[in-house]
């Protein structure tokens, strides 16, 4: 497939084979340096903070099924998340749980 030449709206040049709109340049800028949202992909994290999930205490308010349904997080986000609420003490708001 061959390679297009896109600009984004920052002025950002790059070349993409799909129609995907990610400016690569952009998506590096946006990343967390730190923190839980820093270890995952770039998918996964625009996948959590499109729900508003942005700290620990949000996410530990989302059963693990309703974040698995989110487009972009899978098999390698899930024990990243699951490690990072372990350390602060928390778990995915299961029933029964508490």
């Amino acid at each position: 497939m061959m390679k297009r030449k896109k600009v984004c709206p920052n002025g950002h040049v790059y070349y993409k084979s799909s129609d995907c709109p990610t400016c690569p340049t952009c998506e590096r800028e946006r990343k967390p340096s730190e923190g839980f949202l820093s270890l995952l992909n770039a998918l996964a994290r625009r996948a959590l903070m499109a729900i508003g999930v942005t700290d620990l205490k949000q996410l530990s308010t989302y059963r693990e099924k309703e974040i698995l349904a989110l487009h972009g997080v899978g098999k390698t986000s899930m024990p990243i998340l699951k490690d990072a609420l372990r350390k602060e003490g928390l778990t995915f708001n299961e029933p029964g749980s508490q």
